[in-house]
């Protein structure tokens, strides 16, 4: 019996051909259910963390932001091209890039509509309250245009698991207060805040019920967190995260008045990963990251 070679060629083209012919799948944005095409061979990526959640899935993008402040996706983006910034998009290199699709999101979600000029741009924007059911639902999504639903599934119970854990150390630990120090500048987050979902998803009780939503919190003072006294202080140092050189959140928040409260007192305080709370929110590393730190926080006995 003769074997016979099928030529690269024709078997690139019959790929092709297949990929032309898929059915458009219907995937859920930020902006509502949108039909996309599977599969798409060349991805840009301008949201960090889309780019975490499809490293976490096997994908890699084609084109990325100049920067991606999370440690873990230096190394998996190192050859890809460079198409601007989390805020800005360079549009010529978006064009000699030529994707088949444009992953936007959190800071660069202004620039859908311009992006969309140049190839199909979905919305992925991930933002505070129920973060967690977005991060599902953008897994989901991810999962129907890559083909990769199963390791999506997978990844959705890990998520699940990881968060009831969480949940099961949270219920009687008392209450919290959600610190953000920018050097030596304090603001406060509570529970329908870009961070509210560290209360209202994972249990934790705020010790203040109004505070001010807003996109950068609540400015305060030193007395107003003494005066709060809350059981628990969980810090995202802003300038760590973005790499600035200014004071960090330990130096902040080590003086007097701080230690009066009963979390300095008890040595709980909580010094989140502020890069994958504050930059790369909602990304699955970042979210199982978090997870995982709060874990053994709350786990330490008092």
């Amino acid at each position: 019996m003769r074997l016979f070679r099928i030529p690269a060629a024709l078997l690139t083209l019959g790929f092709c051909l297949q990929t032309a012919l898929a059915e458009p799948t219907s995937i859920e944005t930020a902006t509502g259910v949108v039909e996309i095409n599977p599969q798409p061979e060349t991805i840009a990526v301008f949201d960090i963390a889309a780019l975490d959640t499809l490293n976490a899935l096997g994908v890699s993008a084609d084109g990325v932001p100049n920067r991606t402040y999370v440690d873990y996706l230096k190394k998996p983006t190192k050859n890809a091209e460079i198409v601007g910034s989390l805020f800005e998009p360079d549009f010529e290199a978006i064009n000699a890039l030529q994707p088949d699709l444009i992953i936007a999101g959190g800071r660069s979600s202004r620039q859908v509509s311009a992006l969309s000029e140049l190839a199909p741009t979905i919305d992925m924007t991930i933002w505070g309250d129920g973060l967690l059911d977005q991060a599902k639902a953008r897994l989901e999504a991810y999962g129907k245009i890559f083909g990769k639903e199963e390791k999506a599934t997978e990844l959705a119970q890990e998520l699940d698991r990881l968060t009831k854990a969480v949940r099961e150390k949270t219920t009687e630990a008392g209450n919290a207060l959600i610190v953000l120090t920018n050097g030596p500048k304090l603001s406060v987050y509570g529970k329908d805040s870009r961070f509210g979902w560290l209360h209202s998803e994972l249990g934790i009780d705020p010790v203040i019920d109004d505070v001010k939503a807003s996109t950068h919190g609540e400015a305060v003072s030193f007395e107003f967190i003494r005066d709060a006294n809350p059981d628990w202080l969980i810090v995202i140092d802003r300038a760590a995260a973005i790499g600035e050189d200014t004071a960090l959140a330990a130096e902040t928040l080590d003086n007097k008045l701080i230690a009066e409260t009963n979390a300095w007192k008890s040595g709980q305080v909580i010094y989140l990963d502020a890069a994958k709370v504050y930059i790369a929110a909602g990304g699955y590393q970042s979210l199982t990251g978090t997870l995982d730190d709060l874990a053994q926080a709350f786990s330490k006995p008092n």
